[in-house]
């Protein structure tokens, strides 16, 4: 199911962005006029970089916040004037707008050139800041001409997942009439529940709907697999997602098992290829998305740090904590090994870090069984892309 959205977005000129907002052009350079100096002095889209580059948003794995200064999990993916985000974990909104992807660095335009959002599956941490996006998208889309922001991610998953242990009561089911609502009627949620600022804005600001900005898309599996409770993707080959120009996007099944679907990205671009995993176990299908990647962007988790997380918790919980970090995460020792090197990857970038405050010589350790490069991710530090540097 999609939305059908307008070619352009109106509003979406610097005149028509401040006359949208009631602002005068007098008032709008008083604005300019007051920011400072460093924001004037920001990287502009193009300054400098290479044309593909991976930018790291956020890097910290899991909704355990630990004050390390690393933000959600979310990956940029750039290919000239072109912005393809993975996932937006809390904090990743602003880590965009900090980035230098921006039309301006002094105007509200942190949106100007993302062209699609692509969400690996919907767990929290991976979406906190999807609603922070939607709900402001109109007042950070300055000097936007392109077509509407294609969202794509997991449709409605049909059946819920299996509780653990078995032996456990059946919980109570949230939101039992939608219990598992896909990425677009998440979506649609998220416009009821900011339907006052939203109507107001509207209303008395002229400002565009989101609606009308965005272009949804849940990733129909319906011929690969009917998802059961145990989550577990069968084996698939990778699958077409969309064709922007010169860059092809594809999609596999991963295993985050009992969450489901999960998926991998791939970008195809003129100057290589970028795979992000996603939540993943060792994934058959990973491998086979991620065959000769130029960079593997890839999470991982510490096994002594489940361990530890584990002993610190209620014995009731303690099991299936652990059950599930180590059943649905990729270890340290597993990354390296037996994914980036299996699936023949150049350079191997760790992200989605669990614990994200360990230090990167405990990260490298990825080495271990893998003849590539291996990069532990930091924020909004860009990793070039060429076939020649790979």
């Amino acid at each position: 199911m999609c939305i059908d959205i307008p070619a352009s977005a109106p509003g979406s000129t610097r005149r028509g962005f401040l006359t949208g907002l009631g602002v005068t052009a007098a008032a709008g350079a008083t604005y300019l006029a007051a920011r400072p100096a460093s924001a004037a002095a920001s990287p502009t889209m193009s300054q400098g970089r290479s044309r593909t580059r991976i930018v790291p948003l956020g890097t910290a794995g899991g909704p355990i916040y630990q004050g390390s200064g690393r933000n959600g999990t979310s990956t940029a993916v750039v290919v000239g004037e072109r912005v393809y985000i993975v996932d937006l974990g809390l904090g990743s909104l602003q880590q965009l707008a900090a980035s230098g992807l921006a039309a301006s660095p002094t105007l509200p335009s942190s949106l100007a050139h993302v062209s699609g959002v692509f969400f690996t599956h919907l767990h929290s941490d991976h979406t906190a800041d999807w609603p922070a996006m939607f709900a402001t998208s109109p007042s950070n889309i300055n000097g936007r001409t392109g077509p509407a922001i294609r969202v794509y991610g997991p449709g409605s998953r049909g059946s819920l997942p299996r509780v653990y242990p078995p032996s456990r009561p059946e919980p109570a089911v949230i939101s039992p009439e939608d219990p598992a609502p896909g990425i677009t009627a998440m979506t649609g949620y998220l416009t009821k529940a900011f339907a006052q600022d939203l109507n107001d804005r509207i209303r008395d600001n002229n400002a565009p709907s989101p609606g009308s900005l965005f272009e949804l898309h849940d990733i129909d599996i319906s011929t690969i697999w009917a998802v059961d409770p145990d989550g577990v993707p069968p084996r698939t080959d990778p699958f077409l997602i969309w064709e922007d120009g010169d860059v092809k996007i594809t999609a596999t099944l991963v295993d985050h098992r009992p969450t489901a679907p999960a998926f991998a990205y791939r970008f195809d671009t003129p100057d290589g290829s970028i795979v992000v995993s996603g939540d993943t176990t060792v994934s058959e299908n990973l491998i086979a998305l991620a065959e000769d990647a130029d960079y593997l962007v890839h999470e991982v988790i510490d096994a002594a740090w489940v361990d530890e997380i584990a002993a610190s918790v209620p014995e009731p919980i303690r099991e299936a904590l652990r059950q599930h970090l180590i059943s649905s995460h990729t270890t340290i020792e597993q990354v390296g090994k037996d994914v980036g090197e299996r699936a023949g990857a150049k350079n191997l970038v760790l992200t989605h870090l669990a614990p994200s405050d360990n230090p990167d010589g405990r990260w490298m350790r990825a080495r271990r069984g893998y003849s590539g490069k291996v990069i532990v991710a930091r924020e909004l530090v860009e990793i070039p892309v060429s076939k020649r540097r790979s």
